[in-house]
């Protein structure tokens, strides 16, 4: 299977996607105002504060700048160039941003139209400028797509090592290698980590619902069970932001049938795996990783959406995988709307079921661990391949350098994004090297 893209990739939008981008960012910008919903999961346990009236508005918004500053400049915009495709660091993080930042409610979806604006016309420019560059980084930078694709099928290890230890770990591990090779072989037009992902997600879940099972009846035989009190302060506070929500569903029905919309036109991958894979037309391998990734992150959404009142941009990212499969925008919408409105009434069972299963609960945690560290290693992997390809040692010499430099300095830009947007500062500086003829760009 090959993950290289064509060097052309392209941010050239129709109308009807600009108009998408440019409605969905107006509307997120308002709702992330309101404090209903922001994408970045480390700024919604801040809101309570907010909306309980303890912390200002200004204050929050440097919350939510700090926390996606980074991730905007160093991850979402470089993917976006490398891929042609939107992402969500690039697409929702700034809305955050500006509708927590709007003194009013009437600036939040101008505020945020504006930057859907700039994200659909100014990209393509700048895609433009960058090809034409004597030294390429943009299409160097499509050299991450193989480490990202394949060093991402190893989440699903890494989980149930941390979780059930070495042996399970193991058998996983070999047993998502053979499925990788078995793919290759038999089915080589698909995605060659697919099968072993499904198979090592369903592995995890199973060995964490037979824990919980062994345990409940451990618990049943030894006449132990644990007691809620009737006047318990977080039960209180769930029920209050669960009913906070539901009050506003309409709205998040609009909502969620925008993002499912957006994914649907296939100008948006939900994470850095799937962007490559819709950048290559892969959609039904898209749609199965984006939805396992799901279940590292419903535990994490549904907690600190009951605990502070607000939830995710993107739900429980369910819109994400269904987006990219259905048929036509219209029923988009409409399912998507569906899907929103069955997440926001099901959040206090949700929260009292997770309640009841500690092990699957933890096991979401290691998910997510694990996808950050696979990814961590496959985009600073990727972005030394990129360096290499556009500059040679001298370009791995920058671009490592300026990833160590960032370490070395507490890091200024967080590690997940440090090593594209070293990638990007690296090609600049080749350029400015060129010019000033101290530099030959590598042909091919």
């Amino acid at each position: 299977m090959s993950t290289t893209l064509a060097a052309g990739t392209s941010l050239d939008f129709t109308l009807a996607q600009q108009l998408t981008v440019i409605a969905l960012c107006a509307l997120t910008a308002y709702i992330s105002h309101m404090a209903l919903a922001v994408f970045n999961d480390g700024v919604r346990p801040f809101l309570l504060d907010f909306i309980q009236g303890r912390t200002t508005r200004s204050a929050t918004t440097a919350v939510s700048f700090g926390l996606s500053a980074g991730f905007i400049f160093g991850l979402g915009a470089p993917m976006a160039l490398s891929t042609g495709v939107l992402n969500p660091w690039l697409v929702f993080l700034p809305t955050d941003i500006l509708g927590i930042l709007s003194p009013k409610k009437w600036l939040a979806p101008i505020l945020g139209g504006a930057w859907g604006a700039v994200v659909v016309f100014g990209l393509n420019g700048a895609n433009n400028v960058a090809h034409d560059l004597p030294v390429d980084f943009i299409t160097a930078m499509q050299q991450m797509s193989t480490p990202i694709l394949f060093l991402f099928t190893l989440f699903p290890v890494l989980a149930i090592t941390k979780q059930f230890g070495r042996k399970w770990g193991g058998i996983a591990g070999v047993l998502e290698l053979a499925l990788v090779v078995l793919t290759m072989n038999v089915w080589p037009k698909m995605f060659a980590g697919a099968l072993a992902m499904a198979v090592g997600v369903l592995m995890l879940i199973a060995l964490a619902v037979a824990k919980d099972v062994k345990q409940r009846k451990a618990d049943q035989a030894a006449g132990t069970s644990v007691v809620v009190p009737d006047d318990d302060p977080m039960a209180s506070l769930f029920s209050a932001s669960a009913a906070r929500l539901r009050r506003y569903l309409p709205l998040f029905m609009v909502l969620g049938g925008g993002v499912c919309l957006l994914a649907q036109m296939h100008i948006f991958g939900g994470g850095e795996a799937t962007s490559f894979l819709i950048a290559k037309g892969q959609y039904s391998e898209a749609a199965q990783v984006d939805f396992y990734r799901v279940f590292g992150f419903i535990p994490l959404i549904a907690t600190t959406a009951l605990a502070s009142g607000a939830y995710g941009i993107a739900g429980f990212t369910l819109v994400y995988p269904i987006g990219y499969l259905l048929p036509n925008p219209i029923l988009a919408v409409v399912v998507g709307a569906a899907v929103f409105a069955v997440e926001v009434l099901a959040l206090s069972y949700i929260g009292k079921l997770l309640g009841k299963l500690p092990s699957v609960r933890d096991s979401s945690e290691h998910l997510r661990s694990a996808i950050g560290d696979t990814l961590q290693l496959a985009i600073l992997f990727g972005s030394l391949m990129a360096a290499n390809a556009m500059g040679g040692g001298l370009g791995i010499l920058i671009v490592g350098g300026l990833y160590l430099l960032n370490e070395s300095m507490g890091r200024p830009v967080v590690k997940m994004a440090a090593a594209p947007a070293a990638v990007i500062v690296g090609g600049i500086v080749l350029n400015l090297l060129y010019w000033l003829d101290l530099f030959t760009p590598i042909k091919g």
